[in-house]
């Protein structure tokens, strides 16, 4: 069920197009993923959706209240300098009706509700961000690079905030350059590229529509004509003091079958990653 219809959505500055002809739904209780480089036109997608911005033309539907049911966590967070994060938690809170437990939201971001603001350090400063976006009770949530400036930890810690947020039923549009991240929490992803959507699938769905089978690495000193012939091999080169192999899902035991492991050193599995997926559908990297 679509609780999110984009149709046909472009959004103009002048002679400039940011969003040229985005179309998609999101349905409830997912999480959507919104990937592109930077000026793609992920982060005005996403404004016009909030109602930040008003779409030079096409339509976007949302089956919820903009003001009470949505949160919206944008790149950059700013507040006055002196205001302590218990009081601005306490201030957003009172925004809505039904609101969450804002000591709660601080617990699980780990931030003190007495520093003020001009004590925060980036990471700080942006899981506060996090923290005022959920403050509501949002049914759906916007958060754009949502663990940028975080440490390995904290982001982890904040996969498993939004893990959670998902299995309450909250809708989450996530806008990243971070593909483990939209690998790992996303449902479906839609590549943008130039105002436009490239793709949209599954993290899965993306990785299949670019991958070349299995990939092995290996080192050796035989011969590695045999395994040309192989019907499970598709290519075998030679890169410096590596051989690298592609073939079907069986290409590693006609591999082993031909070539014993005792023949062979630092032999590893390859898979492609939704980072060769995004460079191959956009040749260009994800930051």
């Amino acid at each position: 069920m679509a609780i999110i219809t984009v149709e046909n959505l472009h959004k103009t500055y002048g002679t400039r197009v940011a969003v040229d002809d985005v179309s998609f739904s999101v349905d409830e209780g997912e999480i959507f993923g919104i990937v592109g480089r930077n000026g793609a036109g992920k982060t005005t997608t996403v404004e016009c959706i909030a109602g930040l911005r008003t779409p030079s033309s096409g339509t976007v539907n949302v089956d919820a209240d903009l003001k009470q049911q949505v949160g919206v966590q944008l790149q950059d967070c700013s507040l006055p300098d002196k205001i302590r994060v218990g009081e601005a938690m306490a201030l957003y809170a009172s925004f809505y009706a039904r609101p969450a437990d804002w000591r709660e939201l601080l617990a699980e971001v780990g931030l003190d509700p007495r520093k003020s603001f001009a004590k925060l350090s980036g990471g700080q400063r942006q899981r506060l961000s996090i923290a005022l976006a959920l403050v509501g009770n949002p049914r759906i949530a916007i958060l754009d690079e949502l663990t940028t400036g975080l440490d390995p930890q904290a982001r982890r810690d904040t996969w498993e905030l939004i893990t959670r947020m998902r299995d309450r039923g909250v809708t989450v549009i996530l806008v990243s350059h971070f593909m483990e991240e939209v690998e790992r929490l996303c449902d479906r992803v839609a590549v943008i590229s130039g105002g436009r959507v490239l793709a949209l699938d599954t993290p899965a769905g993306l990785v299949a529509q670019v991958s070349g089978g299995q990939r092995i690495v290996f080192r050796t000193s035989s011969s590695v004509e045999p395994l040309k012939s192989l019907p499970e091999v598709t290519g075998v080169t030679v890169d410096g003091d590596e051989v690298v192999v592609t073939g079907t899902a069986d290409v590693l035991t006609a591999v082993v079958n031909v070539l014993p492991a005792s023949q062979m050193s630092g032999l590893r599995m390859d898979r492609t990653t939704l980072d060769d997926a995004f460079l191959t559908l956009t040749g260009q990297p994800a930051s």
